[in-house]
């Protein structure tokens, strides 16, 4: 009778770590409130102390502006990236990037960027390489006085 009140211990100790451990793996999605605000946050970042020292803070993945299932990116109006938690998309030019519709969807960002100064711009795009595209919707903010542009997307 012990040995079994034993087992069922372990059995049910068990089954409560896992269930810790996977509901750590479902992971959370970000909001547009929250892709707003980061993006106002980043920009005003590139304001006060200057572009380059605030891509390094936006660079990093374990800081403020990656979080959730998302991120905030910045990017020139040629299409360049400067800052992405994703080191290797850093300088490249995206102008020509298109969605599986053949939407340009960089070149809408920077048309929101210069004519409303922010705004959303939907498209598609897989969310792990060479996955299926999934609709996708970024919000896009000018920073005013420089030549940069900042945006953070959700999963639609």
């Amino acid at each position: 009778m012990k040995r079994l009140s034993v087992v069922f211990g372990v059995i049910l100790a068990s089954l409560f770590v896992f269930a810790i451990a996977a509901s750590g793996f479902a992971e959370e999605k970000a909001t547009k409130a929250e892709c707003v605000a980061r993006c106002k946050i980043a920009a005003e970042l590139i304001q006060k102390i200057g572009q380059e020292e605030a891509v390094e803070k936006i660079n990093d993945k374990d800081g403020p502006f990656v979080w959730k299932d998302t991120y905030v990116f910045v990017f020139d109006g040629s299409g360049k990236i400067l800052a992405h938690p994703f080191p290797k998309a850093i300088g490249k030019v995206l102008i020509d990037r298109k969605d599986s519709n053949g939407k340009l969807y960089f070149r809408e960002f920077i048309k929101v960027a210069n004519t409303s100064g922010e705004g959303w711009v939907s498209y598609t795009h897989p969310k792990v390489k060479g996955g299926p595209p999934v609709d996708k919707i970024s919000y896009i903010l000018k920073v005013p006085g420089k030549n940069a542009i900042v945006g953070a997307g959700i999963w639609e």
